[in-house]
């Protein structure tokens, strides 16, 4: 909600990221993280974009506010407050799945290699004077080759990942 106002807002007063970051003296990808919602500016911040795009916070916010009460700073910090747990919280649910997603991964990878190890790779034995059969076994062998060299690679950055995105208990 207050990253799309700030970016409509900025966009209908003809002004480009660029432009704000400078009026506020940050950086342009400061601006952009407000505007994506990945960080929320501070209640100061909120106000000195309030007064340069001449739009009232509570119009940022995404509110209509009918009369200004002595506690707009406050306010304004409990908003802001609440967004940035709300940015926490999706950031904690993006690491849950990629933690998941690096023991899925873990798990398959050991998976097709010990099938391949008890398979002992049968495609050798075949008869290859059939071009079918060749181009089958010849893809076999290349898809072993490959998997064999890559796994320990692949499973070693899987685990390094399943630890760094492990939550922290505290």
């Amino acid at each position: 909600m207050l990253n799309e106002n700030i970016k409509a807002i900025r966009k209908s007063k003809g002004l480009s990221q660029e432009e704000l970051a400078t009026k506020l003296n940050v950086v342009r990808q400061t601006i952009s993280k407000w505007e994506t919602g990945v960080s929320v500016p501070d209640s100061d911040m909120l106000l000195s974009i309030s007064e340069i795009l001449e739009t009232p916070v509570s119009t940022l916010l995404g509110e209509t506010i009918a009369e200004n009460t002595v506690d707009d700073l406050k306010v304004i910090s409990e908003k802001l407050e609440v967004i940035n747990l709300q940015l926490a919280q999706k950031k904690i649910e993006k690491q849950k799945i990629l933690h998941w997603c690096y023991i899925s991964i873990c798990a398959i990878v050991v998976t097709i290699f010990t099938i391949i190890i008890v398979l002992n790779s049968p495609y050798l034995n075949w008869n290859y004077n059939d071009i079918e059969t060749a181009i089958i076994g010849v893809g076999f062998h290349a898809f072993e080759w490959v998997f064999v060299r890559l796994a320990p690679f692949v499973l070693i950055g899987e685990i390094v990942g399943f630890f760094l995105t492990k939550e922290k208990r505290r």
